[in-house]
Order: structure tokens, then sequence, then C-alpha cells
């Protein structure tokens, strides 16, 4: 999080004119800054915490808080690696395994990046990154950023992707999204389309996702690295097996996520999930040459909010 941002920065408050579902929950979370975590604890005559004693609301801007801080972390380890190879002459390489950090996801499926298979993309996309003629994408210290950025036990939301977008400084390691100040790719105007549409949520003047990702949408693009200016150019080369991997184990050992499966790569994954356990939403690609037939009007945010909350879950607040 940028320096003296608060949460409303980040979760803007609703209106009656943008949405049209119960998201206030999720939207309490702009009423406290980072730095003021410690002001919503009560504590008793001896000094210690009570956290039964906070409502519904306040518990929530505290797991939110909690949600940003640690990605911010995690962020932060792998920037901070990168950086020191580049000092000690490693032109930024770092190997692969050692950039996902995400300690709840390294529990879940414990040495999945030690398999042959995976050893073999590391190898691949190391020898990308190290002696490559073209700049790879998303940067090293992003590529697992999906998975840092949501933690496994908080995913309540899976959104998937093909493969990073492929121009320069676009792919931030999360499916669909791009950094501040980058033009909105089409496919991302659409989703926004659709938003506006079935929540009534203003279109974004960005296309950064974080905000999503920190509430539990974990937004995983099925390849993670991608050469640049050359669509699908690192497909086929183990990232599919590893991700198929990830949605496995949030089936297996996870219960009551929503998955939104948009187009027909995205579907294809309906193999990889227990749908006695979980929800998923089919539509169209949001891309430009599909969305008429079949996203728009999905109304898939309002129907992954009302499941969340007939399941005990708080709401996504998409609003950017």
């Amino acid at each position: 999080m940028a320096a003296g941002k608060t949460l409303m920065d980040y979760f803007p408050q609703p209106n009656s004119k943008r949405l049209k579902t119960s998201n206030t929950t999720a939207a309490a979370a702009a009423k406290i800054s980072v730095t003021s975590v410690s002001s919503l604890a009560k504590f008793d005559d001896n000094g210690y915490s009570n956290i039964n004693l906070l409502t519904a609301e306040q518990k929530l801007r505290i797991e939110v808080n909690k949600s940003i801080a640690k990605r911010k972390r995690n962020l932060k380890i792998c920037s901070e690696k990168v950086l020191k190879s580049k000092a000690e002459g490693g032109r930024g390489h770092v190997k692969l395994e050692e950039l996902l950090v995400e300690e709840t996801w390294l529990a879940a499926f414990p040495g999945e990046l030690q398999k042959p298979y995976a050893k073999s993309l590391c190898k691949f996309v190391e020898g990308e990154i190290c002696g490559g003629s073209m700049p790879i994408y998303p940067p090293p210290s992003l590529i697992f950023n999906a998975l840092n950025s949501t933690p496994f036990d908080k995913v309540k939301v899976v959104i998937l992707g093909q493969d990073p977008y492929h121009g320069p400084g676009q792919a931030m390691g999360l499916a669909f999204s791009v950094p501040e100040g980058v033009k909105i790719p089409s496919s991302l105007v659409n989703i926004f389309k659709e938003l506006q549409q079935d929540l009534g949520c203003s279109i974004p003047s960005h296309g950064n996702l974080e905000k999503w990702a920190v509430q539990g949408v974990l937004l995983l693009n099925t390849v993670l690295t991608v050469r640049s200016h050359n669509a699908n150019s690192h497909a086929k080369k183990g990232w599919e097996q590893f991700t198929d991997a990830v949605i496995r184990t949030i089936s297996e050992k996870k219960r009551g996520v929503v998955f939104l499966l948009w187009g027909n790569s995205a579907q294809e994954k309906h193999r990889l999930i227990d749908e006695s356990k979980h929800h998923l939403l089919k539509a169209a690609h949001p891309s430009g040459l599909s969305a008429n037939r079949g996203f728009f009007g999905c109304r898939h945010f309002s129907q992954t909010n009302r499941i969340l909350e007939k399941n005990g879950e708080s709401p996504i607040d998409w609003q950017l």
C-alpha cells in the first residue's frame, strides 16, 4: 500500500446509485486506516483484548487490513530477493521456487515445485529470464503474485484467466489486472461494463484489481509467464500442470468457493472441481470477440455475493 494511503483509498464508500446488492459489510473496511487497526481492539481492566466484543464489521476491517499487510510483506520479500540478485550481478535471477513465499499455499500443496515437471518448468522460466533475448512478463517478483496476494485460507472466489498480458508494463501477476496508469485492456473494460449493469458500480479509472485479491478473490492465470509480444509463448511448459494443482487443491481442501469460468479454456477446468462442494458460474469470455455472446448479462458478480452471503461469508466489494 502506498505511503499515506488508508483503506478509504482501496475501499471507497458505496452509495445507492452504485450498488444494488448488499455490499455494505465489505465496504465498511473503508473506515479505517492500516495504521489504526489497533484502535479497534477492546481491552478489559487487566489490559487483555477481547476480540469477541468487536462488531462483525470491525472484525472484517481487521481481516482486510491483515490481508493487505500480508500481501505487502510477501511482495517486499520477493522484491528484495530480486534486488539482492541484481546487486550481486545476477541480472535479477532468483530461483523460481523461491518466489512463492505465501506460507498457506506452501502448506496446502507441499513440495509441488519440487516435482519433476515443476523442476523442468523452473529451469525453462529461469533460462528465459536470464538468457532470453526478449523480456519476460510479469517481472520475476510478481510471477506468483496471485498466490502471494490471496492466501489459501482466504480464498472465497476464483477467477481464471489464460496467460499474462504480453505488452510492456501490463502484466502484474493477477488475471485481467493491470497497474494503475496502464491503459485498461478490452476484456477488463467489458468486465467493468458488466459490473455496472449488474451491481451499479461506476466504471473505474484504472484496472488494478488488487482490492479484489485482498478480499479473497484469487485472480489466477492458467499460465503465469509470457515472452514479450508473444502470446501463449510459455504455454505447455508446465504452468498448466502447476495451476491445475492449485485448482485441485482448492477443490479438495476447501468448501463453498465460487469459481467464475469465463470462456472455453476456463470452463475446461470444471473437471478439476468437485461441484458437490463448490459453485461454478460459467459464461462467455469477456473479450471483445465474445462478450456479446453470453458474458454481458451473466450477472456473475451479484450471484457470487448472494452465494457468499448464503454461506455466511462476507460479500465482495467489487467497486474499485
